[in-house]
């Protein structure tokens, strides 16, 4: 093949690469994956571009993002910001994915430069459209996670490397320096595991053949590493004080490489040497089976390129003595499987991907790969590539002296063709699951979020539910604030906090986004979500007024009011068709009242701090099972008044659910079941907006009533 065919077969394969990322970017994964490191990326790469290397938002803990590290009155990501500021180049272009595209591009691009270097052409052709046919390659290039970002600046080190130890050119061994110093800037084990073959490499030529312009250019090599190094140091004494305490250190200092206790976030485990070979035995295991191009037909493609070179490795001893031959490339390539694979043994991370060993399907690996053994997917694919082409051409040759008189050209096509359709539905077998689950999990992505597209957020504040802890972004990454906390709309988490975030914005209007159901998208159980309006009032004392539908069934009805380890305790004479209960907060107290509400112990009523969540719980008891009501008021005393936010509602059916995860739906709940309330301040005196108030009424038995605000 030709120079010129050649290179635009790679430019035609590399481009079919960005199209075909960019359609899975787009389409399998618009809200992002489970995996809500995303959104960390995305929203350092939204901070780079305003040059912000941390964040300060005006309420800390009502605006915390997933994974950032909080310094006082400022917050950083836990991460390198090299992924975060090659998705921010996407950005200035015209869109965060077009920097997935790109990234792809480059290391289809790459990969076959580097295949072609070690082997020739065609494989390198091969090895691109292996490459680009690999599931792990299409998932994971297709979100905004470092792993493909990373791979890039290892690719570009490799090519580079190669070319500069053959021509003996030192502006690319420089380049190679720069490269893989980016990448350990980026994720530092992951630049060290895979330059590791190199680094051997250049060890052994200036042991076997030592020369001034070889020393020369891997000085060259190293210096440019180092700059990457230097970076990252310099990056770790302004962010955590400490040029050796990395961000991610800074965040969990437990979670790191070696054996032993491993912690992040409360979530710890003893890693040891056996449970490290267990896992990374599982990992690996699930890479060459379910993750590589025709899962197991291309690993053993792979397996056959592999054990071709190591039967003629011995055979030529020039090819060890010489300055650099193909087979040294080729060796290197064939490291990686060593460095990469016994390098993550180190790293427990490949434990927390499996989730539950004994469950199989289980963790993020089942949706997004072993996306730690991201690199091995470029030897994979050169040696699956040389496999494959030494299969074909041996095939050829046979059918060539069985069948002679058939023209060369259509024997080679149609071994061609029947190699393409077994890889293609091999591939095709394997990509099904994950492509079938994500598009599962965007399905319900995109029904939670459906609120947010229905309705004009502008100038608005918006308080989310904490299913996963006080955190933003985790787990809806697609609702993220702007660096500056200044957007159209801001996000806030939803609590005691709400009424400092209402302080801090105070012209906006306000929303509270919930949900009724588990948020637990890899299910494919529903929530179903709603996105309240929420006011703010403000006085010498607030009143909440509840009207509670009770079913026809029910047998008793009683109350609980509580602001955090105090209590108060009421029951409700008879069984009405609706229980009317007023809460009223003033004096630093807050009580319950009501037509059929009495105290119960002697205690009616509970004390209220300066910034206390009242609870409101009404339990409704029957033959036919019980469930209960649940109003969490935001309240805040200063300077002589109270300050309130519309509460959170829930209906209680199944008790775990509650507290977020049970919000009142019209709709969603069983007949006979609902609420409407009302809040008010003694002065009237609204806050952002009027009060629209509605004086809690009746409940007719069996209907469901409209919400009060």
């Amino acid at each position: 093949m030709n120079r010129r065919r050649f290179r635009l077969f790679s430019a035609v394969l590399s481009l079919v690469a960005g199209a075909v990322v960019f359609l899975v970017a787009t389409e399998l994964f618009p809200y992002h994956t489970t995996n809500h490191d995303e959104a960390v990326y995305l929203q350092q790469a939204a901070m780079l571009l305003e040059g912000q290397f941390a964040i300060a938002p005006p309420v800390p803990e009502a605006f915390r993002p997933w994974f950032f590290v909080r310094d006082g009155a400022e917050m950083y990501p836990k991460y390198a910001p090299v992924p975060a500021a090659m998705f921010a180049v996407g950005k200035l272009l015209g869109g965060f994915r077009l920097s997935l595209v790109a990234i792809a591009v480059g290391n289809v691009a790459l990969t076959i430069a580097v295949a072609t270097e070690a082997f020739d052409r065609r494989t390198g052709l091969l090895a691109g459209g292996f490459l680009l046919a690999s599931p792990l390659f299409l998932v994971d290039s297709s979100v905004f996670l470092p792993y493909a970002p990373t791979t890039f600046w290892n690719l570009l080190f490799a090519f580079a490397y190669i070319r500069s130890a053959r021509h003996e050119d030192s502006k690319l061994a420089l380049l190679a320096g720069l490269a893989i110093g980016a990448a350990f800037f980026a994720r530092p084990y992951t630049a060290v595991l895979f330059a590791t073959p190199f680094m051997l490499h250049a060890v052994y030529s200036l042991w076997t053949r030592p020369s001034a312009t070889r020393l020369t250019r891997l000085s060259l090599t190293a210096l440019g590493g180092l700059v990457g190094v230097a970076a990252a140091l310099g990056y770790n004494s302004m962010m955590t004080g400490s040029a050796f305490t990395f961000p991610y250190a800074a965040f969990a200092p437990q979670d790191g490489l070696g054996f032993g206790h491993r912690e992040i976030l409360g979530y710890e485990r003893d890693y040891t040497p056996a449970l490290a070979l267990r896992a990374n035995a599982e990992v690996v295991a699930l890479l060459f089976t379910e993750w590589v191009v025709g899962g197991p037909v291309g690993t053993l493609l792979a397996a056959l390129g592999v054990g071709a070179f190591l039967r003629r490795a011995g055979l030529r001893p020039g090819d060890w003595s010489a300055d650099f031959t193909d087979a040294q490339a080729k060796a290197i390539l064939a490291g990686l499987f060593v460095s990469v694979v016994a390098g993550n043994v180190f790293f427990w991370g490949n434990l927390n991907v499996l989730g539950a060993l004994s469950v199989p399907d289980d963790g993020l690996v089942d949706t997004l790969g072993p996306y730690y053994h991201f690199d091995l997917l470029v030897p994979t694919a050169a040696f699956a590539a040389r496999g494959a082409l030494l299969g074909f051409d041996r095939v050829c040759e046979f059918a060539d002296e069985r069948f002679g008189s058939i023209p060369s050209q259509h024997v080679a096509a149609g071994i061609a063709l029947v190699g393409l359709l077994v890889v293609a539905g091999a591939t095709a077998g394997v990509l099904a699951d994950p492509v079938s689950e994500n598009a599962e999990i965007t399905a319900e992505y995109e029904a939670a979020y459906q609120p947010f597209e229905e309705r004009d957020l502008s100038d608005a504040v918006v308080f989310l539910p904490t299913p996963y802890g006080d955190w933003l972004n985790h787990p809806f990454q697609v609702l993220r604030n702007d660096p500056g906390f200044d957007g159209e709309v801001v996000y806030a988490l939803d609590g005691e906090d709400s009424l400092r975030v209402s302080s801090a914005y105070p012209d906006r209007t306000y929303y509270r986004y919930v949900y009724r159901g588990e948020w637990a998208p890899y299910t494919g159980d529903p929530v179903e979500p709603a996105l309240r309006r929420v006011r703010v009032v403000r006085g010498e004392s607030v009143a909440l007024d509840a009207a509670l539908a009770v079913p026809s069934h029910a047998t008793g009805v009683s109350a609980r009011l509580s602001t955090g380890e105090e209590s108060a305790y009421y029951g409700v004479n008879g069984t009405p068709a609706n229980v009317s209960v007023g809460l009223r907060v003033a004096n630093r107290t807050a009580r319950l009242t009501g037509p059929n509400v009495t105290e119960v112990g002697g205690n009616a009523s509970v004390s209220v701090g300066p910034e206390e969540q009242v609870v409101v719980q009404v339990f409704v008891s029957g033959a036919g099972g019980g469930f209960s009501y649940r109003l969490e008021l935001p309240v805040r005393r200063a300077d002589g008044s109270i300050a309130a936010v519309s509460p959170a509602r829930e209906v209680c059916l199944v008790a775990r659910n509650c507290n977020g995860a049970a919000a009142y739906v019209p709709g969603a709940v069983p007949p006979g079941v609902g609420m409407e309330t009302s809040l008010r301040a003694t002065n009237r005196s609204v806050e952002g907006a009027e009060a629209g108030n509605t004086t809690a009424r009746a409940v007719p038995r069996g209907h469901a009533i409209s919400v009060g605000y």
